[in-house]
């Protein structure tokens, strides 16, 4: 089942990976849950229900028409009463042909709209999650979610549904007109009536099973791709692509697997529900000829009572394949659902402390304990205190994962600390709107994110109402107005997926512009000129210092021209703060681990043209 080399796959080594794996409901009671997404637009299902009434009205009409047509036209030889006929024959086709009309456009719109309002809900719930939740959820199920399983659901609200109601009211209409045509034959009917239920009971249990097993392999292909092409120059760097697609093909095999396992169950229960149907309309037709051939019943009631059983047999084999929609549908929905019912790890109060206008920029951590929720063993903070003054300048300092920027998570309240408190201008940022907080606070990310748009919006981005003038001084400030003007459409050009037509050191400048032009109280720098050579880094240090003055400036570095010029450095390790001061009084101390950092982090010129600091590097580099 997949391509040879490749890893085995099964369903179970991929099931631990979903939040959508817990148990699902066994019925179509879920699709219930849509009706809150349907109510808006009442007044179309109403119309939609009044087309369906009269298609499936004039569909068992025409059976009293076909009696008329044959006991009244064929049979007695009078032509006048077959134009009659006839022409009673073609009004009611004509009705059912435009009630048909509106049932299709007002069903499909239906589906379409209420589809666009799953999707909206779905989205705007997903952009609200913390990212705790992506921790531990793969961003490719979730565009399926938005994508395939909507997809269903617009099939099934725009076209199963209907065909669903419309085939019941056949089904109940067509067997009450049978039981008046010709009651013997219609006990007859209801012989194989139990027949037909059984396989849709048997084979319908096993077709929701394989329907939610086949879209789960359809968001594990999802997943993969997203993983994939997010990451394609890193596959292709390491000529992956061989072996990636050897992964991808085992994953579509499964799939298909999967769906061809779907639909040999749909057929079989399709087919079996047909010779079932059908074979009594056979049955019926050499009982009810023996009727006709010895008076018991006309020609026309024969003829009627078989157009009836033939809409019932229709009828019950259509809802037998619908019956296998709804229930995707069914999967569908509570996949959904499962996304509009998360909640955010990041809870906020009814009634929000508001944040004082202006804000100061002061920061406090009061002995904060935090774990990240894949981590949970394992503290990234452990006891940290910490007090920023309004305007102050403090510099970050320490080894990979001594948490550093776990102290930016948290002040953007990515996260909530398992104990301790975080404050931002005196107040807990649990009891704040995340929004008002954030609004005063700027970040420059060290791998900066530029968005799929022109250099208008990506600036714009900080502060979505700002003029251009405001936009142009933001990027002239942040120097990018140099390398965005030779262009080809200048600020205006579209700057590629993540901004692959620019360079890294671009990107950079560009997140710092968007800082910028966002004019916060709080700014957080986390190695915002890591991605710089010389030049564009003193150019954009400029631009920093700037930007620095008056506000509050958090700032992780390894770089010394930063940390030289803060008004502390905070050097951090494991979790905890073990050194503070400036730099000239941290690295007198030889054995600290600032000094160790300085020796290996930081350039040995600049250090020794640091004021104060030249007799002592020495010492250290010499170490």
């Amino acid at each position: 089942m997949s391509t040879s080399g490749a890893p085995a796959l099964t369903p179970a080594t991929t099931a631990g990976l979903r939040q959508s794996d817990r148990p699902k409901s066994r019925n179509l009671r879920v699709l219930a849950s849509l009706w809150q997404f349907v109510r808006p637009y009442r007044l179309q299902v109403a119309l939609t229900a009044a087309a369906l009434l009269i298609a499936a009205g004039t569909v068992l009409a025409l059976g009293k028409g076909l009696r008329m047509l044959v006991d009244e036209g064929f049979a007695s030889g009078n032509a006048q009463l077959l134009d009659k006929a006839v022409l009673v024959l073609l009004g009611v086709v004509v009705i059912l042909a435009l009630s048909t009309y509106a049932r299709f456009f007002l069903v499909t719109w239906i589906g379409e709209r209420v589809v666009a309002d799953v999707r909206r809900a779905v989205f705007d719930r997903v952009v609200t999650l913390s990212p705790a939740y992506y921790e531990i959820n793969r961003t490719g199920e979730i565009l399926s979610r938005l994508t395939t399983d909507t997809t269903i659901l617009q099939v099934v609200v725009g076209s199963s549904v209907s065909v669903a109601l419309r085939n019941v009211l056949l089904f109940v209409g067509g067997l009450g007109l049978l039981v008046v045509t010709s009651p013997k034959l219609t006990g007859l009917v209801l012989l194989v009536v139990p027949l037909v239920i059984l396989p849709i009971v048997f084979f319908g249990r096993r077709v929701r099973r394989l329907s939610k097993e086949s879209q789960d392999r359809i968001a594990d292909l999802g997943a993969y791709v997203d993983e994939s092409l997010n990451a394609i120059r890193t596959v292709q760097a390491f000529t992956h692509e061989p072996l990636d697609m050897q992964r991808f093909g085992a994953r579509v095999e499964l799939a298909f697997g999967t769906a061809v396992r779907r639909i040999r169950a749909r057929a079989a229960l399709t087919a079996t529900v047909i010779v079932l149907a059908f074979g009594a309309i056979a049955a019926i037709l050499w009982v009810g000829g023996h009727d006709v051939l010895s008076g018991r019943i006309s020609a026309g009631e024969l003829s009627a009572f078989v157009f009836y059983a033939v809409v019932v047999a229709g009828a019950v084999g259509s809802i037998s394949e619908v019956i296998g929609d709804l229930q995707r549908a069914a999967g569908a929905t509570e996949r959904l659902f499962d996304l509009l019912h998360t909640d955010s790890d990041i809870e906020v109060s009814d009634t929000p402390t508001p944040l004082p206008q202006p804000a100061r920029g002061a920061v406090s951590f009061e002995r904060v304990v935090f774990h990240y929720p894949a981590r949970p063993d394992w503290a990234a903070l452990d006891g940290f205190s910490l007090e920023v003054a309004p305007g102050e300048k403090v510099a970050l300092v320490g080894p990979s994962g001594a948490g550093k920027t776990t102290v930016m998570q948290l002040l953007l309240r990515f996260y909530d600390p398992q104990a301790g408190v975080v404050r931002f201008d005196g107040l807990d940022l649990r009891t704040l709107d995340p929004r008002d907080a954030r609004r005063a606070i700027g970040l420059v990310p060290q791998e900066p994110v530029v968005f799929a748009a022109d250099a208008w919006e990506n600036i714009r981005y900080g502060r979505p109402e700002a003029s251009d003038a405001e936009v142009l001084e933001a990027a002239r400030a942040a120097h990018c107005l140099e390398f965005l003007e030779e262009l080809p459409d200048g600020l205006n050009s579209f700057l590629g997926e993540k901004g692959v037509r620019l360079s890294g050191g671009q990107r950079q400048r560009l997140a710092i512009a968007r800082a910028i032009l966002r004019d916060p109280a709080l700014l957080l720098l986390d190695e915002a000129t890591s991605s710089l050579d010389a030049e564009s880094e003193r150019a954009v240090q400029e631009a920093l210092e700037t930007l620095m003055v008056g506000r509050t400036s958090i700032v992780i570095a390894h770089r010394l021209a930063t940390v030289l010029k803060a008004d502390r450095i905070v050097v951090v390790d494991r979790g905890r703060i073990v050194q503070t001061g400036t730099h000239g009084e941290l690295i007198r101390d030889q054995d600290s681990l600032y000094a160790r950092l300085a020796a290996l982090q930081f350039d040995q010129a600049e250090a020794l043209a640091a004021p104060g600091a030249a007799q002592d590097y020495r010492g250290v580099a010499a170490k």
